[in-house]
């Protein structure tokens, strides 16, 4: 699936991913292909791609999941 992590200045990461696990205002969630459209708010930790092979921390924001195309909008971001 497509993932895009974004900040109001700048874009993160965008890339193709196999799974992400996210940082959930309820608990951390996990995103697989052909996952159901969802729309989550996000507290700030890590977003872990492809089992941990590649993290980014993030501030908090919103995550978008829709026909395997995953779009962060996040408040901030670092590797």
């Amino acid at each position: 699936m497509h993932l895009e992590i974004i900040t109001p200045d700048r874009k993160v990461f965008e890339g193709e991913v196999t799974s992400a696990r996210f940082p959930g205002v309820d608990g951390l969630f996990e995103v697989l292909n052909n996952h159901a459209p969802l729309i989550s708010a996000l507290q700030a930790g890590d977003v872990v791609l492809n089992g941990g092979t590649d993290s980014f921390r993030i501030e908090g924001g919103v995550v978008e999941v829709l026909r395997d195309n995953v779009i962060v909008l996040a408040e901030g971001a670092s590797v």
